[in-house]
């Protein structure tokens, strides 16, 4: 399964803070926004990503991940030339899929929990489609699914005025090989997008959307207004400095993963010692009995409890 990596769009929510800087690259605490779905691909096993940009700030984002060889990564860039909606992601990455599985996440969206990367990494080979629901308290605000008693989708609906559930779709989405195909058949809502609700209707009508449920142990945030960004930024401060464990670290997720060892990891913080986040990586490399934990690919810490 290979990634698809949202970080297009014009960031109208943020302006006019995003008028000259992607949205992916603002700080979400210690890090870039982008960090954090990145990392939440490199835990669920996958290991070749394409970036989708908007024209402006492919050289920006280019600029900060590279091609990702530093953390034992591929990652290509592909351009959207207008925000025509989640959908068309898979269009602009045709090619780079070539006709396999994905994991689709969006670029403004944190999800963390304990023992998450491991449920999510069994996700990377199926049949169909999984999404997930997450309970929010303005439903109407999201992609809304129905869940029923045996935790099967039995609707799926956008920004509904009267929603039928509570559950959000949080912008994280795995797709076999039929979603390319399916999305070339979609048709522009009213707003002119291709929708993923509208992808994701079409494999509940197949019989072939299936749906996890995110439990009280897992945070969902999308940092994509003001108040989000904040909201984001401070629950990412309290835990990691409550816990002193980072959230979003791509470099740990790497390692942890067995893609880059304690050398290249010791390499990796010696220029961000200043910031303090160095620091923490060096700390990382010299735990005892913990460097490059065996975790089966997911790059979860495994002194965490599922």
């Amino acid at each position: 399964m290979r990634g698809l990596l949202l970080a297009g769009g014009t960031g109208s929510r943020l302006w006019p803070v995003t008028r000259s800087v992607s949205k992916q690259l603002l700080p979400i605490f210690d890090k870039p926004m982008i960090y954090y779905p990145l990392s939440t691909l490199i835990r669920a096993g996958i290991r070749e990503t394409l970036i989708v940009t908007a024209p402006e700030s492919t050289d920006q984002i280019r600029r900060l991940l590279g091609d990702g060889r530093q953390w034992g990564l591929r990652l290509e860039y592909a351009v959207q030339p207008r925000p025509e909606g989640i959908a068309q992601a898979l269009l602009v990455g045709e090619e780079f899929l070539a006709g396999g599985p994905v994991a689709l996440v969006l670029g403004d969206n944190i999800l963390h929990g304990a023992g998450l990367g491991r449920k999510l990494s069994e996700y990377t080979t199926l049949t169909g489609a999984r999404v997930f629901a997450y309970p929010v308290a303005n439903p109407s605000a999201y992609g809304v699914i129905s869940v029923d008693e045996a935790g099967r989708a039995s609707s799926i609906e956008e920004k509904p005025v009267v929603p039928r559930s509570r559950y959000a779709v949080p912008g994280l989405y795995f797709y076999d090989g039929d979603a390319v195909k399916i999305a070339h058949g979609l048709r522009p809502s009213l707003r002119g997008e291709l929708e993923i609700t509208a992808l994701n209707e079409e494999y509940l009508r197949r019989g072939s959307l299936r749906v996890t449920v995110l439990g009280r142990g897992a945070a969902w945030m999308d940092a994509g207004t003001f108040t989000t960004l904040m909201h984001a930024s401070e629950y990412v401060r309290v835990i990691e400095e409550r816990q002193g464990r980072k959230i979003g670290c791509v470099e740990e997720a790497a390692w942890r993963a067995g893609l880059i060892d304690n050398e290249q990891l010791r390499a990796l913080a010696l220029p961000l010692q200043k910031s303090g986040y160095g620091e923490y990586l060096l700390r990382l490399a010299t735990e005892p009995g913990r460097q490059n934990s065996p975790t089966g690919g997911t790059g979860e810490d495994p002194t965490a409890v599922p």
